[in-house]
């Protein structure tokens, strides 16, 4: 099932890639969130995988990969890219979704559920809590700033191999394609970031209080997925959740840190039930 592709021009006039893959409307549709500087091609795998009946959209937010760049690094915080998901939402007539929203997507998800509290029917919260670790944020920080270069997808894969927590990437090729979804061709042939590494100085800042916004999500399913050895969604973090939220449920990967893929066999079976008893 290949996405179609969407530009569709933002409220400023800046260009926004959506991808959305469809195969019917039977079933609930999924709005997935990528992280930070993540892109909506890493839900091609479980546009596949679950993706049956239903519409699956997400996009590369402002800034991030095919998406229009701006000059005003403001463009690229949570409030902007906030305002575009609701108008993609409202212009590919999308109501009533079931939201999966990885690290970044998550926080979005919080955010979009209390400003449009009908949007979503049931939330996924992949690796994310209200409370974000200071020493993972430190590092995703430092990965956002680095402006990199490699001749070609080897010497990228060798330094997400270096730089990255322990993920279920599994083999060469797995790497591959994180490595191919995270460094792009640029001008001169070299391999660069996909999104503008000023990114990194919107996470200069004290992280924000967003206990308040986890409230937004009371009236909602809500899915966890938690890799164990994650510095960005810690233990006390998780703790803290479930007593808010005694039902939710929840999925953890041993030995795996920020962020789960998403295609680990145990989560997506842990989604499909998910899926099938909200949506």
């Amino acid at each position: 099932m290949d996405a179609v592709v969407h530009r569709l021009s933002a409220w400023d006039g800046l260009s926004l890639f959506v991808r959305e893959w469809r195969d019917g409307n039977s079933r609930t549709p999924l709005l997935c969130l990528p992280g930070i500087v993540r892109t909506s091609g890493d839900f091609k795998d479980l546009a596949q995988l679950l993706g049956a009946g239903r519409r699956v959209v997400s996009l590369d937010y402002a800034g991030r990969g095919q998406s229009g760049r701006s000059r005003d690094i403001s463009r690229y915080a949570p409030e902007a890219c906030l305002r575009d998901v609701l108008d993609i939402c409202a212009a590919l007539h999308l109501h009533d979704v079931i939201g999966i929203g990885t690290s970044f997507g998550g926080l979005l998800s919080m955010g979009l559920a209390a400003a449009r509290p009908s949007l979503f029917r049931a939330v996924v919260l992949n690796d994310i809590g209200p409370y974000v670790g200071s020493e993972g944020t430190e590092d995703v920080r430092r990965f956002i700033g680095n402006n990199a270069a490699f001749t070609d997808i080897d010497a990228a894969v060798a330094h997400l191999r270096a730089v990255l927590p322990p993920l279920s990437l599994d083999g060469d090729a797995a790497w591959r394609d994180m490595a191919a979804l995270t460094y792009a061709p640029d001008g001169d042939g070299m391999l660069r970031p996909t999104w503008d590494t000023r990114i990194a100085k919107l996470l200069n800042g004290k992280t924000p209080n967003l206990w308040a916004l986890f409230g937004g999500l009371a009236h909602l399913p809500l899915l966890l997925v938690r890799g164990e050895a994650s510095d960005i969604l810690l233990p006390d973090t998780v703790a803290r959740m479930h007593a808010l939220r005694p039902d939710i449920a929840m999925i953890s990967l041993p030995g795996i840190g920020h962020a789960p893929t998403l295609g680990e066999p145990e989560v997506v079976a842990a989604l499909r039930a998910f899926l099938d008893r909200v949506g």
